[in-house]
């Protein structure tokens, strides 16, 4: 019986022969879309399943197990990750971007199974966080893994890794175009055929991968009743702004609240700090446990008394001003609940959290409006709706995906116009304000993030690796200048010698040119020295500091043809200017083809 390297040498000869390599990309995005779609409804199932059978023992407990079931599943958390993955778990989607700009699109083999069990864990038992990001980190996994497997080339395995996550999103929203879009606004694809056939693809198998599961059960039940208003557009005007200073409030805090927990180094003390911290959160706000989509269900049938669930505050909740005050609340805490979780060291994503911060404060607006005395009236379950677009615009800079997402929930695209006027407003301002999302910052400050400037793309893809020269003769300061010319000047093709102590730390270069007019005389060879010939470079390269973009300025500044590269204090080589120019043309005509 053939073994199974052999089968899968013949199924690759027998591709090559008889499928177009189009045809296979269109086979596999299908495929990719349905193993995307098994992991967003295992998560969802798993997920379900754990909170589920807490549930009577929260009732029971009269909210008092809030208080230990956060720490329960970020310890569970802790022990798998120690002693099972062995390695800090990551931002999902930010592991992969970085993945696709600086690693050609691999991703380890653990990551298609960890996030099915982490994050489970961590929203079943409390975690204030999404499953969005761990399904897509796990359908990534299994594209990149498969495309390795088929040995497909880095470009289109990038593409594969972007149908995953079309089929994780279309396969949970059952929505299909945002599905899309996502992956254009977030991964930065370009938006032409071959990129979209395959994601519709993914997301076709995505959705059906979720209706054969799951039939016909949505997220949200809610049909729309009421359509867009002229004389609500200043209203959704001023719910883009305020959804703009909540994204931007949104992303600070995330940032801030990682800070904090810095100066806790062991997981340990991270895990307990932050399980207790999220436990007294629920127990006053129940609305933070898990996910949140069934707060933003009952907002949308316009009962706020479910939503919040059981509080401290039950016999205030017949004056409405409390009610608003405590949705403001849940608008408020959502972003310090999900931030805590993940620095206590739980799994999740940060799309659905941004939906139901949206949704309360959309609400929120709404009933301000609605409860001033003006006589104005607007539809609560409308900019409900409205304001998670808003947030989503703004946190993830992603406003195609909010209208789109938004509209294909509701059935139809009668709120297209204010879904435009509020996913603008937010986008517009947030991005002005924040050049970087939770997704991007460190990329952004590594020079790693893939954009949809081409230019800056192609950049980003360039591997300092792949660029460096070697074949330089090295010199010592100690050296005459008789060493120099029979040593190295005799035996090399260059016209640049770096100047290197003991330590292979660089001391400076001498040029061919600085010696040339008295190489030939002899009575130097034994009195002149490098240390008096060398002089610095015009500019140094620092290896994993300097992005390719801060390189490519170099060269513009210093006017250099050749720069010398320095890791970990220690001189590596040179790049010439013209080899990477040359690399970058090859790359632009390989991303470009």
């Amino acid at each position: 019986m053939p073994n199974t390297k052999g089968l899968l040498k013949r199924f690759l000869k027998w591709r090559y022969k008889n499928i177009s390599n189009k045809t296979f990309v269109h086979l596999m995005s299908l495929f990719v879309g349905l193993i995307s779609g098994l992991a967003a409804v295992t998560l969802k199932n798993l997920t379900f399943f754990i909170r589920s059978s807490l549930e009577k023992g929260i009732v029971v407990s009269e909210n008092q197990l809030y208080f230990i079931l956060p720490v329960i599943g970020l310890a569970l958390v802790y022990l798998y990750v120690k002693y099972v993955h062995k390695h800090p778990l990551g931002h999902a989607v930010s592991s992969i971007l970085f993945s696709l700009s600086k690693n050609k699109g691999l991703l380890a083999l653990k990551k298609i199974y960890t996030p099915l069990i982490t994050a489970p864990l961590t929203v079943g038992f409390g975690g204030s966080v999404g499953l969005l990001g761990p399904a897509v980190e796990s359908g990534s996994a299994l594209s990149s893994n498969i495309s390795r497997l088929f040995h497909i080339d880095a470009k289109t395995r990038s593409l594969l890794i972007a149908c995953a996550s079309a089929g994780a999103i279309a396969s949970i929203f059952q929505s299909p175009i945002a599905a899309i879009v996502f992956a254009v606004e977030v991964f930065s694809l370009d938006f032409t055929m071959l990129s979209v056939l395959p994601l519709l693809l993914a997301s076709i198998s995505g959705v059906l991968t979720s209706y054969f599961f799951l039939g016909n059960e949505v997220l949200f039940n809610f049909s729309l009743t009421e359509g867009f208003e002229l004389n609500d557009t200043l209203f959704y005007v001023l719910l883009g702004i305020g959804t703009a200073f909540a994204s931007i409030y949104f992303t600070k805090m995330y940032f801030r609240i990682l800070k904090i927990f810095e100066p806790l180094k062991s997981p340990k003390y991270r895990l307990l700090v932050g399980g207790i911290a999220i436990g007294i959160m629920l127990y006053f706000i129940p609305p933070l446990y898990g996910e949140g989509f069934g707060f933003i269900n009952n907002l949308l049938e316009g009962n706020h008394i479910e939503a919040l669930g059981k509080t401290p505050f039950d016999a205030h909740l017949d004056n409405i001003w409390i009610v608003i005050l405590l949705l403001f609340g849940i608008t408020v805490f959502k972003a310090i609940a999900m931030t805590t979780t993940f620095a206590a060291g739980g799994a999740g994503g940060v799309f659905i959290p941004t939906m139901v911060m949206g949704s309360a404060l959309g609400n929120v607006v709404a009933k301000v409006i609605n409860n001033l005395g003006f006589g104005f009236e607007v539809s609560e379950s409308n900019f409900t709706l409205i304001g998670m677009a808003g947030l989503i615009a703004g946190v993830i800079h992603a406003p195609l995906t909010a209208i789109f997402l938004i509209a294909e929930i509701t059935g139809g695209y009668e709120l297209f116009v204010p879904l435009m006027i509020t996913a603008s407003i937010s986008y517009l301002i947030t991005k002005n304000t924040l050049d970087y999302t939770i997704y991007t910052k460190e990329l952004v400050q590594q020079g790693a993030l893939l954009t949809h400037n081409k230019d800056q793309t192609v950049l980003t893809l360039l591997q300092l690796d792949d660029v460096i020269e070697t074949n330089f003769k090295t010199v010592m300061p100690e050296m005459t200048l008789g060493e120099m010319l029979h040593k190295s000047v005799s035996k090399s093709t260059r016209n640049i010698f770096p100047v290197l102590d003991m330590d292979k730390k660089m001391q400076g270069i001498v040029l061919l040119d600085d010696i040339r007019e008295f190489m030939f005389n002899t009575e130097m060879y034994d009195s002149t020295f490098v240390k008096d010939l060398m002089h610095a470079p015009p500019e140094y390269i620092f290896y994993a500091e300097d992005s390719m973009k801060q390189v490519m300025t170099k060269f513009q500044d210093s006017g250099a043809w050749n720069l010398p590269v320095i890791k970990n204090g220690k001189y590596v080589g040179f790049i010439s200017k013209s080899k990477l120019l040359t690399a970058y043309r090859r790359k632009l005509i390989n991303y470009s083809s």
